[in-house]
């Protein structure tokens, strides 16, 4: 069994789903998108997309003594529909990636143990770097190079073996591996996941706004939500899974053979009522170990309560007004559009 043969029987063993191989070189497309999607602003606060982006479009000046780019899948399929909790108005719904243990702790690992197999097999002198979201590394571009699947018009990376969940990590290696060929589009005349998007965050196909999108919304934007997008959060509190959960390619999905990617079961619709009433330290104890914990306390409570303003249930109008004058001024602001949006209700308003 030859070197690749040997490598993608290894991946395997660690635990993912997927193994392609590229070469850093390979991905000559992604200049042009980068940079009219920082032209527009479509970054928003992300000022790090903007950092190192000579390296963003071109992998290979990442590390030029790079030859090999490994490309790994690892499925997180949810064990049940994620949209489902939406029409619950007590409940908060969370990103299904986000609903246990930190992926980038997890897939980091599994890259090491692959790195470090490579290394046995090929020799010492063999170099590697491993990658998963962390650095300025263009992996979807990287993932459609090597046939792990395409960036589709949500302009997230869809297989035909995973569907849309899996998450992608990336060894670069001085060793010589045989690439892959590159994977087509497969969309079609598809838009279910443009049609999905509840803030239509999406100018066209393969574009994104983040500026309007729920993920970058809840996750990355510091400070107060613009109020006319606020009632489009619904009570979407970490995260978006709209335009992933649309996809048609899902049929193919494979359940998640990682354990820890399952959800807990207490962020499976949590009580918007016990999620707001969180101070920092219990925050952080709830949260440890999950990618939800590096937003913080007061940006989580900030987002809860627009799920709370957006409930329609005025039984939470005295607990929202306990945080009204909290010492973090985003989360008092938040509170006090919650408590005026669910007075309408109580008063019987309709605003339409």
């Amino acid at each position: 069994m030859d070197l690749k043969a040997r490598l993608l029987a290894e991946a395997e063993a660690v635990g993912f789903d997927l193994c392609r191989i590229t070469r850093p070189d390979a991905v000559p497309w992604v200049p042009e998108g980068l940079r009219g999607f920082l032209e527009a602003g479509h970054h928003g606060q992300m000022g790090w997309l903007a950092d190192r982006v000579h390296w963003r479009e071109n992998p290979a000046a990442l590390w030029p003594e790079a030859r090999s780019v490994i490309v790994l899948g690892e499925s997180y399929t949810p064990e049940v529909d994620p949209l489902a909790v939406h029409g619950m108005a007590d409940r908060a719904a969370i990103s299904v990636y986000a609903q246990n243990k930190d992926y980038h702790d997890l897939v980091k690992k599994r890259l090491k143990r692959l790195a470090r197999w490579l290394i046995a097999e090929v020799g010492s002198e063999t170099e590697v770097k491993i990658f998963v979201d962390t650095a300025p590394v263009p992996e979807k571009a990287l993932g459609q190079a090597s046939g792990l699947g395409w960036q589709g018009k949500h302009t997230n990376l869809v297989s035909r073996d995973l569907g849309s969940w899996f998450f992608i990590g990336s060894v670069f290696t001085t060793v010589e591996l045989e690439p892959d060929p590159p994977e087509i589009d497969h969309c079609g005349s598809c838009r279910a996941c443009l049609d999905a998007c509840p803030t239509n965050a999406f100018p066209a196909p393969n574009q994104i706004d983040a500026r309007r999108c729920i993920s970058y919304l809840t996750i990355e934007h510091h400070g107060p939500v613009d109020e006319g997008l606020r009632p489009l959060l619904g009570n979407r509190i970490y995260g978006c899974d709209d335009c992933l959960a649309a996809c048609p390619w899902n049929k193919f999905a494979v359940e998640a053979r990682e354990i820890r990617y399952h959800a807990r079961d207490d962020l499976i619709a949590p009580k918007l009522g016990e999620l707001v009433a969180l101070d920092d330290t219990a925050f952080r104890a709830k949260f440890s170990g999950s990618p939800i914990k590096r937003i913080g306390r007061n940006r989580f409570v900030r987002n809860v309560l627009y799920a709370m303003g957006n409930s329609g249930i005025a039984d939470y109008i005295p607990q929202i007004e306990g945080l009204s004058q909290d010492p973090d001024a985003t989360v008092a602001d938040a509170a006090q559009w919650a408590l005026a949006r669910l007075r309408d209700v109580a008063n019987g308003v309709d605003r339409g």
